[in-house]
């Protein structure tokens, strides 16, 4: 992370008048001279059979750290490999120092060394080696004969490589170089020289050559699991004084260098796919996750004392101290960074791990005759695991639906006569340089029970203009028992718009709820016992709830999104939640069992509650017993109940698991 913005190089002159709103969303290219887009027609063949590997691209040294643990962290304790992909060299001022250190010249290339040799650091404790360890460090050669330093540590089985691309986070003039590298074609950037790097030449860079690197580095690795951070900031509007001290782009909860790493991501992982599939090839497995930036320090924090001080432990390491004898001479990490004060920031950014798309998934539906059908979005498409056969817990091959590029969120609701409807959202426009750019909700339905799919369906965009709809959040969908399917979606005032499709199949205009307060995405919606329609979303002070669309009582506070299950009473629901910053569960009736953790949670009447320990793994509660899911592929996002004893969720290899515990 850094607290300043970047400056620009003279070669930027031409892109003077850029706004912070295209900054602030993204646009995906073609590639020049030829159409390279998304085919949302289904019926493509998807790759199978690639083991297990995590690859994440991060703006900064440290946004990894900060942002995409502890799930990066749980997915390295499971053995599964990691590639991490730093797009800028973290030089920022060349200021490396800490309250009692002497002054000293601003020196950006030596800043930069001692930010690597932090990350070396942490990586080789999270390995379980000693923070000292030499890694080996040596030039790749990247699309275009570009170099980039790439460090490598094998200890106890597990793999991880550090990609230096190096690309400038300062330009001339005080403009924010990789935004406008985003934002305007003609732009060029030459990479920095870090002290020590065996990259001894700098390279240039203009907008489709780092999309071209980046989408080189994913077909050569072929990852199963892509982090990213969030490439559609919230709204965030702030004076002047605040944005700055907050380190956040103009009118938007994130660095704007956040954003256009986000955006260089999505736009390589459109073309890896576009390809892949060049030719008839097969879409590859992967699943991605954007993260959240600086968007947590306007919530209530999410992660309890214990998983919070394993968190900030990793940035320990990073962040060093001056006294270390690291054997780097331009320094022994971020020493800003280093030991307790991660916690003591006022910011608050280590505090919360939160998700930009959180859905449940895979959506699961059991078919005629038995056997169950999850759905996912694989390879930016939705896709379709069937059973092998009823209860076997096996899967067949995944079956190509189509409709991307897709966010990773699917949400699903039966109809009466027992087809599924799949909702998604869709980077419908995609064309770059301040072209369209848009967001939409689109729709799957079935043809019949178990059967095939009609064509997907746009349902529009409850925002108007490209920049108000990229901020809408992950679908849910329920269906009332006179036939309507309500859709609900967090929209870009923070509130919570809906459709609703009527029983003969059509649908109603968007429509905004009454609103008390501004809310986090990741909603809640269930029918009662008497047919009423619920929704519940966490807000900043309490839990807001609504039945048949008008406010009901608000709840108590929740810092992560809650589950809940029809009760008799006049609220209709029992809501089982953890407090910010409190692993404990708790109930707004009835009392809650034991149940520590973090993270969404699940419920089945019985009740069955579903969620993840204190270590991340998975945890069922019913019938009195918790059972712990310890063996099996590492999971990755949210798992979900069928009925109250069958867990389904989605692994680090792409592939769907179940987990059926004893009661």
């Amino acid at each position: 992370m850094d607290s300043r913005r970047v400056a620009r190089r003279g070669v930027l002159a031409g892109a003077a008048g850029l706004a912070a709103a295209a900054v602030a969303g993204c646009s995906v290219p073609t590639r020049p001279g030829s159409a390279v887009s998304a085919d949302p027609s289904p019926g493509r063949p998807v790759a199978t059979g690639g083991r297990a590997l995590l690859m994440q691209f991060a703006a900064h040294p440290d946004d990894d750290l900060y942002f995409m643990n502890p799930d990066t962290q749980r997915l390295l304790d499971a053995g599964v490999p990691l590639v991490s992909v730093y797009v800028t060299a973290g030089e920022h001022t060349g200021n490396n120092r800490i309250k009692g250190m002497p002054e000293t010249p601003p020196d950006r290339a030596a800043y930069s060394s001692a930010r690597h040799q932090g990350l070396r650091q942490a990586y080789a404790e999270a390995l379980g080696a000693d923070r000292f360890t030499a890694w080996d460090r040596r030039v790749t050669t990247l699309a275009g004969g570009r170099g980039a330093e790439v460090d490598t540590l094998v200890h106890g089985g597990r793999r991880v490589q550090l990609v230096f691309l190096n690309l400038p986070m300062h330009a001339l003039r005080r403009y924010m170089a990789l935004p406008a590298l985003w934002e305007d074609r003609a732009v060029e950037l030459r990479t920095h020289l870090s002290t020590g790097s065996p990259v001894t030449r700098a390279d240039g860079y203009d907008h489709d050559q780092l999309i071209e690197v980046l989408a080189g580095l994913l077909a050569t690795h072929r990852p199963t699991v892509v982090h990213t951070l969030d490439p559609d900031p919230d709204i965030q509007l702030s004076d002047e004084a605040t944005r700055k001290r907050d380190s956040e782009q103009s009118g938007y909860s994130d660095h704007g260098d956040h954003t256009a790493v986000a955006c260089f991501t999505w736009a390589a992982l459109l073309r890896w796919v576009a390809d892949a599939t060049k030719g008839g090839g097969p879409v590859p497995a992967f699943t991605v996750n954007a993260f959240r930036g600086y968007y947590n320090r306007h919530w209530p924090k999410n992660l309890p004392p214990g998983v919070l001080a394993e968190k900030a432990a990793h940035l320990v390491p990073y962040g060093g101290d001056p006294s270390w004898d690291c054997g780097n001479p331009s320094g022994c990490g971020d020493y800003g960074v280093g030991g307790d004060r991660p916690l003591t920031n006022r910011k608050g950014w280590v505090r919360s791990t939160h998700y930009r798309w959180p859905a449940p998934g895979p959506a699961v539906a059991e078919e005629p005759g038995g056997r169950l059908a999850a759905y996912g979005v694989l390879g930016l498409r939705a896709v379709r695991w069937r059973e092998t056969a009823p209860a076997s817990g096996r899967w067949g091959e995944p079956e190509d639906l189509g409709g991307g590029p897709l966010a990773p969120a699917l949400a699903s609701a039966a109809l009466p006569d027992g087809r599924l409807l799949l909702f998604g959202v869709r980077f419908a426009a995609l064309s770059g340089r301040g072209g369209a750019n848009r967001r939409e909700l689109v729709l799957l339905e079935q043809r019949s029970p178990g059967g095939p799919f009609l064509a997907w369906r746009g349902l529009g965009n409850p925002e108007r203009g490209d920049d108000r709809g990229r901020r809408i959040g992950a679908p849910v969908a329920v269906t009332a028992p006179d036939g309507r399917v309500h859709l609900f979606v967090r929209n870009a005032d923070k509130g919570v718009s809906t459709r609703v499709r009527a029983a003969d199949g059509s649908w109603g205009p968007w429509a905004p709820l009454p609103s008390q307060e501004e809310l986090q995405d990741g909603l809640t919606a269930l029918v009662d016992a008497t047919g009423r329609v619920h929704l519940l979303a966490t807000g900043r002070t309490a839990v807001r709830h609504w039945i048949d669309g008008s406010p009901a009582a608000p709840l108590p506070l929740a810092g992560d999104p809650v589950a809940a299950l029809p009760a008799p009473g006049p609220d209709g629901v029992q809501v089982f939640y953890r407090a910010p910053a409190d692993g404990r569960l708790r109930a707004t009736t009835g009392g809650a069992p034991a149940f520590e953790g973090y993270g969404p949670l699940a419920a089945a009447p019985g009740p069955a509650l579903l969620g993840r320990d204190p270590h991340g793994r998975v945890q069922l509660h019913r019938a009195g017993r918790l059972s712990v899911r310890t063996r099996g592929t590492a999971p990755v996002g949210a798992p979900v109940l069928h009925g109250a004893g069958t867990v389904i969720g989605l692994g680090a290899d792409a592939r769907p698991w179940v987990w059926r515990p004893r009661a």
